[in-house]
C-alpha cells in the first residue's frame, strides 16, 4: 500500500502560476524541466492536469509532490499512470510510488546532489519552501510523495 503524506503550504504563488504554465508548458518546454502530468480523476474519472517538476537523470524520470498531499498527488496514486505532455510531446506513463527508506535516499542520493549543482537549484527549493529536499532528506520524503515514471 501507497504511503500516506501530509500537505504543506503551498505558496499563494503557485495559485498564479500554475495556470500560466500550462499555457506555457502546451508550447515546449520554455520552463525548465517542467512537464504537464494529466491524471483520471479519483472522484470524476475525468482527466485532471497540472504542471509538475519533472526530474530526469541517467535515463531514469521522477516527479515530485513538493506541496504533499495534493490532489494530482492522489490521482496519480489511485490511477497509477498518467499522460506526460511538453509542448506536443505526448507520453503515456505508469507511475511508482517511492515509500519509506526509497523515497529518503532519492531526496538524499539523486535530487539533493542535481539541485545543488543548479546554478539557481538551492534558491529555487527555498523559494518552493523546500529546504528539507537539501537539509533534512528523510524529513522531506515523510511528505513530499514521489513518483517514478516508466513508459508504459
Amino acid at each position: 500500500m501507497a504511503a500516506r503524506v501530509e500537505t504543506t503550504h503551498v505558496p499563494s504563488l503557485v495559485g498564479f502560476f500554475n495556470p500560466i504554465a500550462r499555457r506555457v508548458l502546451k508550447v515546449g518546454s520554455l520552463l525548465g524541466p517542467n512537464a504537464l502530468i494529466t491524471v483520471r480523476g479519483r472522484k470524476s474519472g475525468l482527466p485532471r492536469t497540472t504542471p509538475v517538476a519533472l526530474v530526469e537523470i541517467d535515463g531514469r524520470r521522477w516527479v515530485i509532490g513538493t506541496f504533499g498531499e495534493t490532489n494530482w498527488v492522489r490521482n496519480l496514486r489511485e490511477a497509477g499512470e498518467a499522460t506526460l505532455s511538453v509542448g506536443r510531446r505526448r507520453e503515456e506513463v505508469g507511475a511508482s510510488e517511492l515509500t519509506g527508506d526509497a523515497g529518503a535516499a532519492f531526496f538524499r542520493d539523486t535530487l539533493g546532489p542535481y539541485v545543488r549543482r543548479l546554478p539557481a537549484g538551492p534558491l529555487l527549493v527555498s523559494i518552493l519552501g523546500a529546504k528539507d529536499i537539501l537539509e533534512d532528506p528523510a524529513a522531506a520524503a515523510a511528505h513530499r510523495p514521489v513518483f517514478e515514471l516508466r513508459a508504459a
